[in-house]
């Protein structure tokens, strides 16, 4: 599937050739925009794969645009500029920005910073779901602990045995350990 990219460039004439530059590698420009307050309502609507911004733009400059675009989405950022002074840079490692062009971009500069952006942007997403996947997993682990301790404390159990009678529950109901320990901790309103 090609993968979807916005691009975003107040100049007309650099926005169109971008775009064909981005269109004869594979890609689909899915919108393109001039100013960064368009880039962010077309950013939050069509869910693009990557973004070509332009740092310098009318309205709301390419850095601000990003921000707002990350604090609400994990939609990577590629930032265009003329200019390579290191405030812009400073400024451009707090949003989610995956690297940074320096104008006139070539289609040799521009697809390997594009293909590099969008894989740098699915090892991230990997590792953003293993680590939400860690998160739910220790939670439901805190759960089922509480459940054993209250079985514990509520019949004088040992811990082995107590966990042993929650994994009879959830075996005999056919339902997760998870659901059986939510289930004594409200019956036993702790």
């Amino acid at each position: 599937m090609k993968k979807r990219i916005m691009v975003v460039e107040d100049e007309s004439i650099v926005r169109m050739d971008l775009s064909l530059m981005l269109q004869d590698a594979g890609y689909e420009v899915v919108a393109e925009a001039g100013d960064g307050e368009k880039a962010v309502e077309l950013a939050f609507s069509l869910k693009p794969d990557l973004i070509l911004m332009d740092i310098k733009m009318p309205n709301l400059n390419g850095l601000k645009a990003s921000e707002i675009i990350s604090n609400k989405t994990n939609t990577p950022i590629l930032l265009l500029t003329a200019y390579s002074q290191r405030e812009y840079i400073d400024k451009a490692k707090q949003a989610n920005i995956l690297g940074y062009l320096v104008k006139p971009v070539n289609e040799a500069s521009l697809i390997p910073a594009v293909e590099i952006a969008l894989r740098q942007a699915e090892n991230a997403n990997a590792f953003r779901e293993q680590v939400e996947s860690m998160n739910q997993k220790l939670n439901e682990r805190k759960i089922v602990e509480k459940a054993k301790g209250i079985l514990m404390q509520k019949f004088n159990l040992p811990e082995e045995d107590a966990f042993r009678k929650m994994r009879k529950i959830s075996m005999n109901k056919q339902v997760t350990l998870e659901i059986v320990a939510k289930r004594i901790i409200v019956k036993y309103n702790v």
